[in-house]
């Protein structure tokens, strides 16, 4: 069959996993662009985000979702059925694992729901440059005893290897069909999401032993200047008083600090110059609040 010839074909691949298993990391490699933040820290990835990608004919919706653990509050309870319900709309599902950390408690959980989920799931071994090949390859085979995958894989999701394997994989099990996305468009959602969350990604960066998971970013407004430029207000929730003077520091230091490290990370992603102005509010109780959730992407569970 000619180059010209050759059907299109388009679907979403699901990328799951127990939190820090390095799914964000995949998913900006495999679409070449920075789409999702990538922390240090678990469960940075707080709603599905969907990141595109194109090879050849093909293109595949990745929609990243928030790592799977043992949900405690709202915000927690709403982001693990993110998770879940990225199954429901996709075509394939890609199992992301931490071979580093072995089968976990929370990885036996999972692979238990796997066994018996419709989906396709592919099986992608992650970090394997951090662990001994004889190990991996006994890893390999316990996950594989306990759930059925149509394939596994072995990758090094921040050096690169094994992704070509693996991506190749992806995009021929894609049904045949239209594109969904214009051929230019990396990501399904705004660039103001996207400004807040690169904002989020330094405070957890910056503040990672301190704040993360009390902290939200939400971008009140986006001005297109007559230079070219933008301007982005952003406001940095915290639950209490005491964590607010944490986000501003010694005179101003820390929140200076998260600015201009968020600030260039705009203008890399945007392709033009960003005047960034962050303030710090106490919002108690933001992570139980059902509209909060709602502009955050995620579905309150009750």
């Amino acid at each position: 069959m000619t180059e010209e010839a050759r059907p299109r074909r388009c679907g979403f691949v699901a990328v799951v996993g127990a939190p820090n298993a390095g799914k964000s990391t995949l998913v900006n490699a495999l679409t070449g662009s920075k789409v999702t933040i990538v922390s240090r820290k678990a469960q940075t990835t707080r709603a599905r985000i969907r990141a595109i990608a194109l090879k050849g004919e093909s293109q595949i919706v990745f929609v990243d979702t928030p790592g799977i653990f043992a949900p405690r509050r709202a915000l927690d309870e709403a982001m693990v059925t993110a998770a879940w319900a990225a199954l429901d709309e996709a075509d394939l599902a890609l199992l992301m694992v931490d071979a580093r950390a072995g089968i976990t408690a929370e990885l036996s959980a999972l692979l238990e729901r796997f066994a018996t989920v419709k989906t396709p799931v592919v099986l992608a071994l992650n970090k394997i440059d951090l662990i001994d090949r004889p190990r991996l390859l006994a890893l390999a085979k316990d996950i594989n005893d306990r759930a059925g995958f149509a394939a596994t894989f072995m990758v090094s999701a921040l050096s690169g290897d094994g992704l070509d394997a693996l991506s190749s994989h992806l995009f021929a099990a894609m049904p045949e069909g239209p594109w969904l996305y214009p051929e230019d468009q990396v990501a399904d959602f705004p660039m103001r999401f996207l400004a807040a969350e690169l904002t989020r990604e330094q405070v957890f960066d910056l503040l990672h032993d301190e704040l993360p998971y009390a902290s939200t970013v939400e971008t009140e407004s986006w001005r297109e200047m007559k230079d070219g430029s933008v301007r982005i207000d952003q406001v940095i929730y915290v639950e209490r008083e005491s964590q607010r003077r944490i986000v501003l520091g010694e005179k101003g230091r820390t929140i200076k600090a998260i600015g201009q490290a968020a600030r260039s990370a705009m203008a890399d992603a945007f392709g033009h110059k960003v005047h960034l102005f962050l303030f710090v509010k106490v919002r108690k109780g933001w992570a139980s609040d059902p509209e909060r959730l709602r502009m955050m992407g995620l579905e309150p569970s009750r």
